[in-house]
């Protein structure tokens, strides 16, 4: 098993005025993530890893387990559309010192649930770092069902799964895969269903409204595990109200790089063709305003 346990943030990948990786940048965001206790989860959605080359994943990939230096784990991203490739930048990557690396399912190439399972199999043979199936299927087309990672849980590379589908009921579908197993964790990515997804057997969390509030998230995780509902119900309902409040506007993703880059501009802005045109730039500055002590 790897020791991805509590809450993660789904780290920016900073970029500067010529949208090139600005590592200087991505140090100091992993420092702020260890200083706030939370591990670092990099190059994933939050990370654009759909506009870095290879050679950025590797990089943004090492910056981090670099600068967390030990202090918090760090679980890096790795997904491609192949197979092949995958397996490429996933052998690139487990060099580096990650504790874990997270597998989105393969989009554009419609797969069915067994093409799934040998997609899988074959990245957790290659490997020797733990992997994590990730199932957003809004944005990769590929709907990784409960019986499917069940099936997966068998094997002794896979260790869990970061769900992003967005729904309690598929959260709670692989919540159930891992009550009846040790050896399987999930994940919770939708920010909304953190303290459901913890108070019903999650592992931890991979949140990308960590980027601007990581005091938050982990009060969230803190405060369930001292057992102190309250705490845990008010700090959720502050993270739900900054995600109702921000994610209105567009892609959350670039709406979560925009509201850190009017606190912390160093970070930069997405990479094109993800725009902010003025009025909803004007919006997120309104939301940033409003939940000021989440991005100080």
């Amino acid at each position: 098993m790897s020791n991805t346990k509590g809450p993660f943030v789904a780290i920016v990948t900073p970029f500067d005025s010529r949208e090139e990786v600005n590592v200087a940048a991505l140090v100091r965001q992993v420092e702020r993530q260890a200083a706030a206790g939370n591990g670092v989860f990099c190059a994933g959605t939050n990370g654009e890893f759909y506009t870095l080359s290879f050679d950025e994943k590797v990089l943004v990939a090492r910056t981090s387990v670099e600068a967390a230096a030990g202090r918090v784990p760090v679980l890096a991203h790795v997904g491609e559309i192949s197979t092949h490739q995958t397996i490429v930048l996933g052998k690139a990557v487990e060099k580096l010192g990650v504790a874990a690396v997270s597998v989105v399912a393969p989009s554009f190439i419609a797969c069915s649930q067994d093409e799934l399972v040998g997609h899988y199999s074959r990245v957790a043979d290659a490997l020797t770092v733990p992997v994590y199936l990730y199932n957003i299927p809004a944005r990769t087309g590929n709907k990784i069902e409960p019986e499917t990672a069940a099936r997966l849980a068998e094997h002794p590379n896979i260790v869990g799964i970061k769900d992003s589908a967005g729904s309690v009921e598929s959260l709670d579908g692989f919540l159930a895969v891992a009550r009846s197993r040790k050896d399987f964790d999930v994940l919770v990515g939708p920010d909304h269903l953190i303290l459901h997804g913890l108070r019903n057997g999650a592992a931890g969390c991979i949140s990308g409204l960590g980027n601007i509030a990581p005091l938050t998230l982990n009060a969230i995780w803190k405060a369930h595990v001292a057992g102190d509902a309250a705490s845990a119900d008010a700090a959720q309902a502050h993270y739900g109200e900054l995600r109702k409040a921000l994610y209105a506007h567009g892609f959350p993703p670039t709406m979560v790089k925009r509201a850190l880059y009017l606190a912390m501009p160093e970070v930069g802005r997405s990479r094109s063709p993800a725009v902010v045109t003025d009025e909803v730039n004007d919006k997120v500055a309104a939301v940033s305003k409003a939940f000021a002590e989440a991005v100080a």
